[in-house]
């Protein structure tokens, strides 16, 4: 693993760079789920902005349920209105089953 910010080479514990004091992204939340490399704030924006047609979903790789979500207007509006919650929330996964926890775009 390398610091995103100057390069060095880290050892996979490592939360943030010795050599810059760069924070690395956490690979777990507190409960121990691994955490998603996509961003909640942009899955947050598109569920808000086209919520009924699922593509926050293909954004975190659910083509399927987001295919699901364009016949169904997601779930009349029900299904996109949860996913909103569950992002709000921290608990939406992407298709690997990794929660969305990093806020940066």
């Amino acid at each position: 693993m390398f610091c995103p910010n100057c390069g060095k080479e880290l050892s996979d514990q490592a939360v943030t760079c010795p050599g810059c004091s760069h924070p690395l992204r956490p690979r777990a939340d507190p409960a121990g789920r691994p955490v998603s490399p996509k961003s909640r704030t942009i899955a947050l924006v598109l569920c808000f902005l086209f919520g009924a047609i699922g593509v926050h979903r293909f954004y975190v790789g659910k083509v399927g349920t987001g295919i699901a979500m364009i016949f169904t207007l997601g779930g009349l509006g029900i299904w996109a209105l949860v996913d909103f919650i569950m992002i709000i929330t921290g608990s939406f996964t992407d298709i690997d089953g990794k929660v969305l926890l990093s806020w940066e775009a």
